[in-house]
């Protein structure tokens, strides 16, 4: 466990030295947008090792004469589904599709259409670490199948393949382990690269530091929220702008059992 630990963070360390090896005198970051991110998670048990799950997101952005303003546009919603194999209690497996709508980046400018759809396929390894005191340390790795296309009238769609690794942990504050009625603190890092023909340049898509505070109500419900920074290369071709953002992050959990009472065992899964 201690071995997988320390190679994550050797991997988003060489990532990031080779980001530097490769800037060029002229890269610029860009000044930061903004955004509200409010998602509803779901976990359905079915059986003893297998959940259906499901995320729904309305993200908002910003309006074009303020960067700052958080809601002034509908930039996407996301519809994500899948299948949740729990293998053991320190590792997962997710497979299902993603429908996600993008919305146009200027309203009701003729250019752009309206709302364009891009369908996925993704799937999630998700590794588990035991209690290190009170921290709950997770290594989450997800790939995703996208085929996409700009809101531009015409614009075609492009395959493109997303490989996401995140660690994250949950920190209880007044209890000693996570369980009912449990405020917790959660800080996470993920790191966005992709590859496609379309992709040049600007192989590193995100990256994002989130931190939250969630509070569990009981095995059922879970509230969650906070503030994330993103900064990445996007859709810019030529790799040297970089875009950075400040996103407010409001979110529920929801798990279900739908097992015959005798079958069923309390538990709490935060994981998304």
């Amino acid at each position: 466990m201690k071995y997988l630990m320390r190679q994550s963070l050797v991997i988003l360390a060489s990532i990031f030295l080779w980001q530097a090896a490769q800037a060029q005198d002229q890269s610029v970051i860009n000044e930061p947008n903004s955004g509200l991110w409010i998602g509803v998670y779901n976990k359905l048990r079915m059986t003893k090792k297998i959940y259906y799950y499901s995320e729904t997101h309305l993200r908002f952005r910003n309006s074009l004469d303020n960067n700052m303003s958080f809601v002034g546009r509908m930039g996407q919603i996301y519809n994500r589904h899948g299948v949740n194999f729990l293998f053991n209690k320190h590792f997962e497996f997710t497979i299902g599709p993603t429908l996600v709508f993008n919305y146009t980046p200027e309203p009701g400018n003729p250019d752009f259409e309206k709302v364009v759809l891009e369908p996925r396929v993704w799937h999630q390894w998700l590794f588990i670490m035991p209690y290190m005191g009170r921290v709950k340390l997770y290594h989450q790795f997800r790939f995703e199948h996208r085929f996409k296309r700009d809101n531009n009238v015409g614009a075609p769609f492009q395959y493109t393949d997303r490989y996401r690794y995140k660690i994250f942990a949950y920190i209880p504050l007044n209890k000693p382990t996570l369980g009912n009625k449990t405020l917790f603190i959660a800080p996470s890092a993920e790191i966005f690269l992709h590859s496609g023909k379309s992709i040049v340049a600007n192989p590193m898509e995100d990256f994002r530091v989130y931190t939250g505070l969630g509070y569990i109500l009981n095995n059922n419900v879970t509230f969650f929220g906070g503030h994330m920074w993103t900064l990445g290369q996007g859709r810019n071709p030529a790799g040297f702008q970089y875009g950075q953002n400040h996103i407010i992050r409001l979110n529920v959990f929801l798990t279900f059992d739908l097992r015959k009472r005798t079958k069923r065992i309390d538990e709490i899964r935060l994981t998304d």
